[in-house]
């Protein structure tokens, strides 16, 4: 039987008395005691203070003091360690006046070999262990509160600074004071994007590390899917030389049920590090299917030709913030994070990542993760080196226009935006139904409205159903598109019954979007595509008055010249008291502009004082977090901006 350890405090000034309670604690087998004896009350209160012990055992009579004494010093110092009262005799009244005092319980010293000693040990010691799990348990609880409360503030602290510098090099390279200098002021603004993004990873790994993961699996087309991987990344691997190949080794599902945002994450992160580590030769990434026991494993593997990994380091690349490379050495960038996250998403999807290389000759990475679809009847071998691949990489007549892609979706935006390019239009994009309607509002006097729509249909503040409700409401006449994962039986003529004119289905088939896009921008009246809207309080051409409240010096002038650079009014605040005195002389304003982080207060009740004393049409909160939109909701704030801001942005709620 394994013994369970326990530090006992025998306070005692009779050794008799002290060496009879060790023995019988001795006789108690399920306890192995580790044994100290002092016999003065100063002694006693020394040990107590420090909580060292799992129990006290206290005599009552000490000399000139009684343990009732050092009972009531052991509660002023804080003792958290479980203490009995030793009596030498049987007395009510003293019995209460310990356990009034604090102790645990009593024991005569008569019973030191009787069965109630043992179990008043027994007791003393079980609640001693509960304590001790409720403390730590609230210590554990308060590191995590402290750590999520660093690392939004520290979000904070660097999309603050990020917002000057990637705004300002922006404002830069749209005017014509440092024509000589963009080559430079790219770099600055790519390395600031690539800052935010490392940013961007570290928060993601915290979220992983809190459990806060969630997995949103749907049906998904494989085989589409997988091109839309290939035709994203073929052109990474065609700028440095090498050719990015894509095989099936085995029958796998036609269909996959799986988080396709996840999955394209942690596959992207594989096959571009293969990219980037590769000079010369190839990059495959492989697909194959194992079946066992009716459970199916999807495997991925990711081949390349390139430097390869040292067998020691092999062990460590899933680790956070690792490196193959030295960090001073290493050619490539990257924070060591991309591998980390990587691994924890193919855990979560019930799998995980193994690597196999040879310095000089290459690595194999392989992906396995779980597949509910198990229905061998419905795979087959898929064919992309042969067709897919080559319809996909087939030139497609070029189209004119310019067209505004909607998903919240940061990944998928910039694919679909890839190929939309890819057909020869321009893209400008939205996040979510609100951004789509102000962009397109913000579009109605220029001479190049937007052709047509894509927009996804599921999205927070206001997903695709309710956007093209909306913009038919407002008179808006471009073809929409409907983006969604959702293709079951009626699906597409519900969609088409609330005003989007074509349905294609999610990943995106380059070659049906082109279809799709083709038959509608043939059919529009370019100078009928865009009706304009009913007229607003604020119409076009007005001027927007602005209340922008931002302790940061720089970003606050940064966010005034591109406001300003928009046709607004801008007054500006640094503290919440600066903007009560604002709205004391002017209490009327379009938006109200507020950062999370004042120094006198928040943005979430500076919000709540605005409404009581001012007239505002819309409440925007600029924070380095994302925020509930119900803790927004109840603060009367429409809607919430991420650090850094950019002039699109902006633009998108003017």
């Amino acid at each position: 039987m394994i013994q369970k350890q326990a530090r006992v405090l025998i306070v005692e000034d009779d050794e008799d008395d002290f060496i009879i309670a060790s023995d019988c604690l001795d006789d108690l087998a399920d306890y192995a005691f580790s044994i100290d004896w002092v016999s003065t009350p100063d002694e006693a209160l020394a040990l107590l203070k420090e909580n060292r012990h799992d129990i006290c055992l206290l005599d009552y009579q000490l000399g000139a003091l009684t343990g009732l004494t050092v009972l009531e010093k052991a509660t002023n110092i804080q003792c958290r360690i479980p203490i009995i009262m030793l009596t030498g005799q049987s007395d009510d009244l003293l019995d209460k006046a310990a356990l009034d005092a604090g102790a645990v319980d009593f024991v005569v010293k008569t019973e030191f070999d009787s069965p109630r000693f043992a179990r008043s040990i027994r007791y003393a010691l079980s609640r001693q262990e509960i304590e001790k799990e409720r403390l730590e348990r609230i210590n554990l609880e308060t590191k995590s509160r402290s750590k999520d409360r660093f690392l939004a503030h520290l979000s904070h602290e660097l999309r603050t600074p990020l917002t000057s510098i990637l705004g300002y090099t922006e404002l830069l390279l749209e005017s014509n004071k440092a024509k000589a200098a963009n080559p430079e002021l790219n770099i600055i603004l790519n390395n600031g994007k690539h800052l935010l993004s490392l940013l961007n990873d570290v928060l993601d790994l915290s979220k992983i590390a809190a459990k806060k993961l969630e997995l949103n699996p749907i049906a998904i087309k494989f085989e589409d899917f997988l091109i839309d991987i290939h035709t994203l990344l073929k052109v990474a691997a065609a700028d440095k030389g090498i050719t990015l190949e894509l095989t099936c080794s085995s029958p796998v599902p036609q269909e996959v049920y799986q988080d396709p945002t996840r999955l394209r994450q942690v596959l992207i992160n594989l096959v571009h590090n293969a990219i980037k580590f590769t000079s010369e030769g190839f990059v495959r990434l492989n697909v194959a299917a194992k079946i066992e026991y009716n459970q199916c494993q999807l495997m991925f593997e990711v081949v390349d030709t390139g430097t390869g990994i040292p067998a020691q380091k092999l062990q460590n690349i899933f680790q956070p913030f690792e490196q193959v490379e030295d960090m001073v050495s290493r050619k490539e960038t990257g924070a060591g994070l991309g591998l980390a996250i990587s691994s924890e998403l193919a855990k979560a999807m019930g799998g995980g990542i193994s690597v196999t290389s040879e310095p000089g000759k290459g690595s194999c990475f392989t992906l396995q993760i779980a597949e509910n679809n198990a229905n061998s009847e419905h795979y087959s071998m898929l064919t992309f080196t042969a067709s897919a691949l080559a319809k996909s990489g087939e030139a497609l007549p070029s189209l004119a226009g310019k067209i505004l892609v909607v998903d919240d979706i940061a990944d998928i935006r910039e694919l679909i935006g890839h190929i939309v390019s890819s057909f020869g239009l321009s893209v400008v994009y939205a996040e979510n139904g609100l951004q789509a309607i102000d962009a397109i509002a913000a579009e109605n006097n220029n001479s190049q409205p937007f052709a047509a729509v894509l927009i996804d249909i599921h999205m927070p503040l206001m997903d695709g159903r309710e956007a093209v409700v909306n913009m038919r409401k407002r008179g808006f006449l471009m073809p929409i598109i409907a983006l969604t994962a959702a293709t079951m039986k009626g699906e597409k003529e519900k969609l088409q019954s609330l005003g989007f004119n074509a349905v294609v289905p999610k990943p995106v088939n380059k070659a049906l979007l082109h279809r799709e896009l083709s038959k509608l921008l043939a059919k529009a009246d370019p100078e009928k595509s865009l009706l304009s809207p009913p007229s607003q309080t604020s119409g076009p051409g007005s001027v927007r008055r602005v209340l922008l409240v931002e302790d940061d010096i720089d970003a606050a002038e940064l966010t005034k010249l591109l406001l300003e650079s928009l046709g607004c009014e801008v007054e500006v605040a640094h503290s919440g008291q600066a903007c009560g005195q604002v709205i004391a002389l002017n209490s009327a304003w379009d938006i109200a502009l507020l950062d999370q982080n004042l120094p006198d207060t928040s943005g979430l009740k500076l919000a709540t004082l605005i409404h009581k004393t001012a007239t505002v049409g819309e409440i925007i909160l600029v924070s380095g977090e994302s925020i509930e939109q119900s803790t927004l909701d109840a603060n009367g704030i429409s809607r919430s901006l991420l650090k850094p801001i950019n002039k699109h942005m902006l633009a998108s709620i003017i």
